[in-house]
């Protein structure tokens, strides 16, 4: 992540609503953070149980074009490399929590806090760079002059924690490094990870040239030992000069495999470890089913399709009287013999691998663009958020891979991590009466007027013209037969007034203390002991709740009895008015039915005003415990269309359509799988989307970063220092100089200042838990913000040898290199690695 434009911007705290807040149930910080969804499936076993020796082949899309991990085109495969040839300070356990390496670190502790932050580092007294030099206070101090962006000559791609320390020195020896800030900082133990020699971080040319294809001097149980671009390999060796636990590979080769080619890659034995997709894994597990003689391998791949009638009917064309027709079909069943010749070739060899699955430390994010068109009005994000069932779209991609299916409740951790806690209470969970009410509060109705506008109107695509992404709508042909693409333009006013039929019946201020109150309901939540409750406490509260609701369900049946008996006397006494009493009567009777519908679909009218509020309590306490993203009370939902009619919601004459862009590569099929059900759910409340699937390349660059789009889906990593790493994604953007828009790494656009405040606060507050608390807060804003709606943690399988250990599919936890290994004849996968 790019971390050098963080600025320091001066922050204005919004104002916060007089709604009461109901009670938050108070929990430590484990508990709220929990376990991890899913464990590693790394074939434990103990050192002693792997052999000694041999070499083990690791697939990577490409081989990394940089070694230097702080440079802007360092990927995947430059902190594979890292980590296996570089010191790391700390490293992630199997819960994503950061531990000290012991290998190059006795300690690491604040020993002072005022008048400065001095943090002090004991080396391992055996802790060597490969050409025999001990690591010492250089090599940090080295570290921190390249990456405290004081320098412009050294092209860093992030200097975030360094630019705050204010000095380096020596301890006691070389082997002590005292650390002083010029500001506290939270996650000091994100620094020096990896650590490079100073014959790297010493000058702009090493730094920004010397380490991009070679590292001439490293430490850790690997050196890199050579590098063959045009065979696409890079063999790392062992460390003859390693004084932690030997490696037990001789050689770990990394292989450049690009996705299209892995699994007939894995079919011929090339690699011994890769990373695959949903369909590789697929056929792996039915390799190991027609191994086993469970199954004739006929019964799937391309000769699945192959019936006697089928086989029937080519036989015919063949020997017909149509020589052409023939000569066609000979070609094609010889095609398809040799296609179904190569599938049994290398579903014979994907035999000898097994699937290893977990879950990513990643999640995948619904990013709402909030920088114009409809979804500049937080109510609309709201509304769509509150239409998604995000516990279907976790099952629709875990579920079939057998892994557990929990949407992400957070934007800044995940489960298992110290940081992470459940926030989307701030939001609320998936209602749609309620994301139709707050489309009605934003002024989205069905306008009568919208057909004849769209008939007058040059469909275009939202964002660009006509003609310039091949888009395909969700919604459905119009009554009138002509076909509704439900194109919206963008930022277009055409200046013409709203249609008469658009009526809102809440009031613009209410809009405003809705809002003010939701930020009030997102600034308590993640601030340990403000609303502490017992579980006593809370059971009470819970038979308290469930009477409040039989009661009220009770109370709603005598006074709809009574409104029964009410109304009919009515109808009766106003024939007797005369004509201008009789319009009134009709137009307050008119107001009454529409409230009672409202009420049915907002469930906050007169008598289910108190069942609303104990079940939406109940539900979002469990989530972060506090109601939010309601409508203003007043506020009607729409009437839902009929069936067949495919009108949209409608304002100033314009469908409420919102343009979905997605990739269109092999790889990204679960994507394009979730956004078809999230198109769905949208078209439930009244909003279509035009989908715009784009090339692989263009897909992040000149969509999402240039802000080309109204939905996507795209992925963010997690981490250990949110505070640190999360703050560009969400920072608020500000004008640049040039008069652009300065966004970091925030592309949906939508930010706040008190949020950055917190990322702020939370990055210079030296109690770990008060600042853990702060980001949670943060993440609550963020979930009331609606740009960014986590959905689901990406599903992380790895195709292994059987007999390989130590390795897979690591989930949270940093590879142990010295650890993965092949396993001695006839032994079998036991327990975690021992010391020896």
């Amino acid at each position: 992540m790019s971390h050098d434009r963080v600025r320091v911007r001066s922050v204005v705290f919004l104002a916060t609503g007089v709604l009461a807040l109901p009670t938050l149930a108070g929990c430590s910080s484990n508990e709220e953070a929990g376990r991890p969804t899913a464990g590693q499936d790394v074939a434990p076993a103990a050192r002693d149980m792997v052999a000694d020796g041999g070499t083990m082949s690791w697939a990577l899309d490409a081989l990394p074009e940089t070694l230097n991990t702080f440079q802007a085109d360092a990927d995947a495969g430059t902190s594979r490399v890292a980590g296996a040839v570089l010191p790391s300070l700390f490293r992630l356990d199997a819960q994503g929590r950061t531990q000290r390496n012991a290998d190059f670190l006795e300690s690491a502790k604040v020993v002072e806090r005022e008048p400065q932050q001095v943090v002090l580092y004991k080396l391992n007294q055996q802790a060597v760079w490969s050409d025999g030099r001990e690591i010492g206070a250089d090599d940090f101090a080295a570290q921190w002059r390249a990456l405290s962006g004081k320098d412009s000559a050294y092209w860093t791609a992030r200097n975030a924690g360094y630019d705050r320390i204010e000095k380096i020195e020596r301890g006691a020896n070389n082997l002590e490094v005292r650390v002083t800030f010029a500001k506290p900082y939270a996650d000091w133990r994100a620094l020096f990870s990896p650590l490079y020699p100073k014959q790297v971080m010493g000058s702009p040319d090493t730094f920004n040239d010397g380490a991009r294809r070679k590292l001439k001097v490293t430490a850790g149980p690997f050196a890199l030992a050579d590098i063959d671009r045009r065979a696409g390999e890079m063999t790392l060796g062992r460390n003859p000069r390693w004084w932690g636990r030997p490696a037990k590979l001789d050689k770990l080769v990394l292989r450049e495999v690009p996705r299209t080619e892995r699994a007939e890659a894995l079919a011929k034995g090339k690699v011994d470890l890769a990373e695959i997709d949903s369909t590789e894994a697929g056929r792996i597990t039915l390799a190991a089913r027609d191994k086993s003689g469970g199954q004739d391998p006929l019964a799937h791949g391309p000769g699945a399709q192959l019936t006697p009638a089928k086989a029937l009917r080519s036989w015919a064309i063949v020997n017909g009287s149509d020589e052409e027709a023939a000569a066609a079909e000979a070609e094609a069943r010889e095609a398809t013999r040799t296609a179904v010749k190569k599938y049994a070739t290398e579903q014979a060899g994907l035999s000898g691998y097994v699937v290893r699955k977990s879950l990513e430390p990643a999640y995948t994010q619904l990013a709402l663009n909030g920088s114009e068109g409809p979804l500049a009005d937080d109510r609309v994000r709201r509304a769509v958020a509150r239409a998604l069932d995000r516990e279907a779209l976790a099952e629709a991609v875990l579920k079939p891979l057998g892994l557990p299916a929990e949407p992400v409740g957070s934007h800044l951790a995940l489960a298992g991590q110290q940081a992470y806690a459940d926030n989307s209470g701030a939001l609320g969970e998936q209602d749609t009466a309620e994301a139709r009410a707050l489309l009605a509060d934003a002024g989205w109705t069905p306008g009568g007027a919208l057909k004849d506008k769209l008939k007058e109107k040059k469909p275009k695509t939202a964002g660009g013209e006509a003609g310039t992404e091949s888009g395909e709508g969700s919604g459905r042909d119009g009554q009138d037969g002509q076909a509704d693409d439900g194109t919206y333009i963008v930022g277009e006013d055409d200046g013409k007034p709203a249609d008469s039929s658009t009526y809102v019946l809440a009031p613009g201020p209410a809009a405003a203390y809705q809002r003010a109150a939701l930020t009030r309901q997102a600034d308590v939540l993640g601030l340990p002991g403000e609303a502490d409750t017992t579980t006593d406490a809370k059971k009470k509260t819970d038979a308290k709740q469930k009477a409040a609701v039989k009661k009220a369900a009770a109370k709603k049946a005598a006074a709809k009895k009574a409104a029964t008996k009410t109304k009919s006397s009515t109808k009766k006494n106003s024939a007797k008015k005369n004509s201008l009493k009789n319009k009134n009567v009709k137009k307050s009777s008119g107001e009454k039915v529409s409230a009672k519908k409202k009420d049915a679909a907002d469930h906050t009218g007169p008598h289910d005003e108190q069942k609303s509020a104990v079940k939406s309590n109940a539900r979002d306490q469990a989530k972060g415990g506090a109601p939010g993203a309601y409508a203003p009370k007043g506020t009607a939902a729409p009437a839902a269309p009929a069936a067949g009619v495919g009108g949209p919601l409608a304002k100033d004459g314009k469908p409420l359509t919102l343009r979905f862009v997605l990739p269109s590569g092999e790889g990204s099929e679960p994507l394009r799988t979730v956004a078809d059900r999230i198109s769905r759910m949208l078209e439930r409340i009244g909003v279509r989307t035009e989908t715009a699937k784009v090339s692989d390349t263009s897909y992040f660059k000149d969509h999402i970063a240039s802000g080309q789009y109204d939905l996507a889906l795209y992925s963010w990593p997690a981490s250990a220092f949110p505070a640190t790493d999360a703050r560009p994604i969400f920072a608020k953007p500000v004008p640049a100089a040039d008069g652009s828009l300065n966004v970091e790494q925030n592309y949906t656009r939508v930010g706040t200042d008190h949020i950055d405040q917190l990322f702020d606060q939370a990055m210079g507050e030296l109690d770990e838990e008060t600042s853990r608390s702060l980001v949670r807060k943060a993440d609550a804003r963020i979930w009331a913000e609606a740009g960014s709606i986590p959905l689901y943690q990406r599903p992380q399988l790895m195709a292994a040898r059987p007999n390989l250990a130590n390795a897979g599919a690591f989930g949270f936890q940093a590879p142990h290199y010295e650890d993965i290994g092949f396993l001695k004849p006839g032994a079998k996968p036991s327990g975690s690695p021992s010391a020896k």
